[in-house]
């Protein structure tokens, strides 16, 4: 068995990311989600979950001995500190199911869905990036209609990630998220036609959207 080419697909918050991915799984494509992965490494007895609870207390866990993610997350908005805690115990043990997993994919290509691709460095851990884009404004209005948090919120949890910028910076294609949902469904076929296509040693072209060429 070959080793797939591993595609880490990354965005903003509320961006499109679960949409996109998706879409390439209705196309067949194996998609590993790496919130998931972070549920499991804190899952009730998990070493993981032992460190958080060490870490940030008895506050942040559910009577029923679950972690109680919204007040972590609460937390780690407000101090970044406390955000660069919570990394240094998830991230590695992110990493180690994601290579599990990895180890057990049998397809061309793999998707890999990392919402702190650049911020954590797990860039480094794939063969390419795809990147969904979307207007800042937009972005917020979508994370303020689907969390329902006032502005001020949405724009606090838009600054904890990495900018646009960075983002596009290190994107191999981009996938315009400003559009309608068949221009999404579009950008997402031709790329899986791609990467069917590709063997993932030379670099694309891409043109402004990130459409391969």
């Amino acid at each position: 068995m070959s080793d797939p080419l591993r595609i880490g697909l990354t965005g903003g918050i509320a961006s499109g990311k679960s949409t996109t991915a998706a879409l390439f799984a209705a196309r067949g494509a194996p998609v590993i989600d790496t919130d998931l992965l972070a549920r499991q490494v804190v899952r009730p007895g998990s070493d993981g979950l032992a460190a958080v609870l060490a870490a940030f207390g008895a506050g942040v866990r559910h009577p029923d001995g679950t972690l109680d993610r919204a007040a972590l997350a609460d937390r780690i908005f407000a101090d970044p500190a406390d955000r660069r805690r919570l990394e240094e115990i998830l991230h590695p043990r992110i990493r180690e199911a994601l290579r599990n997993r990895l180890r057990c994919v049998d397809a061309p290509y793999v998707v890999v869905v990392v919402p702190l691709l650049v911020e954590t460095g797990m860039d480094r851990d794939v063969d390419r990036v795809v990147v969904v884009d979307l207007e800042p404004a937009e972005q917020l209005r979508r994370l303020q209609r689907r969390e329902g948090i006032p502005p001020s919120e949405a724009e606090h949890r838009v600054a904890a990630q990495a900018n646009r910028e960075q983002r596009l910076a290190r994107a191999d294609f981009v996938l315009d998220n400003r559009e309608s949902p068949a221009t999404l469904i579009g950008q997402v076929a031709a790329l899986h036609r791609h990467f069917l296509a590709r063997d993932g040693r030379a670099p694309p072209r891409r043109n402004r959207r990130g459409r391969p060429t």
